[in-house]
């Protein structure tokens, strides 16, 4: 089976679910089912895989999918207790008092409280907690959904405290040859992978200062009464500032540091900065912005979360400061439960639910329920019951109402998650051949030769697509990106930073993270709506960021000691 022809089978299961949800606008729960279906049997005829392997790979992805279904849960109940111990009503007020223009709001709600919330835990965490808290600030849910998957972009390489870099580009870049290469060049392999944070935070810190203007401008777009991209480019000044706000000490710490703060500092830093400054009126437009009234709203843009703060009027007002000590907890203890200084992630990691070699497979899959973001929701949801003086009713019906929401995304993610850890599994197969994501990657590197750089961000991007993780694309693709620069004698470092900031953008479009921040606003159902809006933000980061790539390389002339030490032996080999 030629490479060309592999390439093609590898990419019809992509194909099929772009074709459903974008095309045709099925709902995720009608397509996914099919795209499993696609791509299981692509495994089983084509890639020789086993049907036991394919169970197996179906059960890993059950576990990731009772991870999510987790997290879901848990933030959609975070929120709805805020909303019936009054915190949201105070938190509204809050915002009002800086600025009631919903462009101002966007920079400060999504772009840099959610970038912490990323630099601290990842998971697709950050749309988790800010959709929802953006409905419940009057922001129409489908809106809520498109800004929440863009703030997966910027800080994502940097999430987790440094997870897509520590564990997805160490351990998928890590070998015996390149620490022998890296020791002839007189580097350390933590060197190596300092200089590609160092890189992948500048190029993050280009294109990603315009992502928050994006934001506002799609929003005016395609959210607002007069459809206009003018509305949103009236802002630009605070836009810009508040993109800098971030990734200024972003880069700054990405360069010092390392990979483990840039997003936290960047997002904390600027959270303290553009909220002072809106507070002043600093850049601020001087007209205000606004939905239509929610009664001229489009109905697919509406989800089932509801939040009516006139139902709870009869609440004692609560100040701002003690509404926001839950979300502010929730940060803290996902701080610390991160820092591998610290010993707590470690404590909570001792409960584990796990199954090893699955079915005979080699496969594994495990869960640790208590490390995840969920069981930090869990506590600052029951701290909140205490802090915030509530009713066992009130309690009651906050878990009420987030039960309701988990039986629809379950149903797509046990389809959608498995599809793609049967992606990432088929490289053990009868014939010997790569697994179907590398199989794309191989068929794009020997088509496109020296241009590669321009499209490595793009490979990044489609194992996030795949996967929904930067880590796992990073995994995947880190040391087939290092050997196409190789090849091609250019820097192997500048390659794969550019493999992981396209990885973070692919965030912006993978499936199951549209589904579950969508679960968490109810918006189930409108995942293909999503995603025609998502697209244009991603095609930009890659485009950009690919373009940064060819000119550092062919321009500027950015090497690396084990390119240079690959370019000398060549030469000499030539002579």
């Amino acid at each position: 089976m030629g490479l060309g022809f592999q390439a093609f089978l590898a990419v019809l299961p992509i194909v099929t679910a772009a074709v459903l949800l974008v095309g045709l606008r099925w709902p995720a729960k009608h397509a996914m089912p099919i795209v499993y279906v696609v791509a299981a049997a692509i495994g089983l005829w084509f890639w020789q895989m086993s049907a036991t392997q394919i169970l197996a790979s179906t059960i890993q992805g059950l576990f990731v999918t009772f991870d999510i279904l987790l997290i879901i849960f848990g933030a959609i109940l975070l929120l709805n207790t805020l909303k019936h111990s009054g915190a949201v009503a105070a938190i509204r007020r809050g915002f009002s008092n800086i600025s009631t223009d919903r462009r101002v709001q966007v920079v400060i709600i999504a772009w840099l409280f959610g970038s912490f919330i990323e630099g601290a835990s990842g998971f697709g965490t950050p749309a988790a907690v800010a959709a929802p808290l953006m409905v419940a600030l009057g922001f129409p849910a489908m809106a809520a959904v498109m800004i929440g998957m863009m703030i997966q972009s910027t800080p994502v390489t940097f999430g987790a405290v440094g997870t897509p870099i520590l564990v997805g580009v160490k351990g998928g870049l890590e070998n015996p040859d390149l620490v022998a290469n890296l020791q002839a060049a007189g580097l350390t392999f933590n060197d190596y992978l300092l200089l590609i944070t160092t890189e992948s935070a500048i190029f993050h810190a280009i294109t990603g200062t315009l992502i928050p203007l994006l934001m506002v401008v799609m929003m005016t777009r395609f959210f607002g009464k007069n459809k206009s991209w003018t509305e949103g480019l009236s802002i630009i000044p605070f836009a810009i500032f508040g993109g800098l706000a971030f990734t200024v000490p972003y880069l700054l710490t990405g360069v010092f540091l390392g990979p483990e703060f840039p997003s936290l500092l960047g997002a904390l830093v600027g959270l303290a900065v553009v909220t002072f400054a809106a507070s002043k009126g600093f850049l601020v437009p001087k007209d205000t912005w606004d939905f239509a009234p929610a009664s001229e709203w489009s109905a697919d843009w509406m989800g089932k979360l509801e939040i009516k703060l006139d139902s709870l009027t009869g609440k004692q007002a609560m100040s701002t400061w003690l509404a926001w000590v839950p979300y502010v907890l929730v940060a803290l203890l996902l701080v610390l439960t991160r820092l591998s200084q610290l010993p707590f992630g470690g404590w909570l990691k001792l409960a584990k639910i796990s199954w090893s070699d699955i079915l005979g497979t080699g496969i594994s899959a495990s869960s640790t329920p208590f490390y995840l973001p969920f069981a930090i929701f869990i506590a600052v949801v029951a701290i909140t019951y205490f802090l915030h003086r509530m009713t066992w009713g009130e309690m009651k019906a906050a878990v009420s109402e987030s039960s309701k929401v988990i039986l629809g995304a379950g149903f797509v993610l046990i389809f959608t998650v498995p599809m793609v850890r049967i992606y990432i599994n088929s490289g053990t197969n009868e014939l010997g051949l790569s697994s179907m994501p590398v199989a794309m990657a191989e068929w794009v590197a020997v088509n496109v030769g020296g241009i590669w750089p321009f499209f490595a961000p793009t490979i990044g991007a489609l194992g996030a697509f795949i996967a929904g993780s930067n880590t796992v694309s990073n995994l995947m693709f880190s040391l087939f990106q290092h050997g196409v620069a190789e090849k091609l004698f250019i820097s192997g470092a500048l390659v794969v930073a550019l493999q992981a900031v396209g990885a973070a953008a692919g965030n912006m479009i993978a499936i199951h993270n549209v589904v579950a921040a969508s679960a968490t606003v109810g918006l189930l159902g409108q995942e293909g709506s999503t995603l025609r809006k998502t697209i244009l933000p991603t095609l930009y980061y890659v485009a950009m960021v690919g373009l940064f790539g060819l000119i550092a390389i062919y321009v500027l002339g950015v090497s690396d000691p084990v390119n240079d030490l690959a370019v000398t032996q060549h030469m000499l080999a030539g002579k």
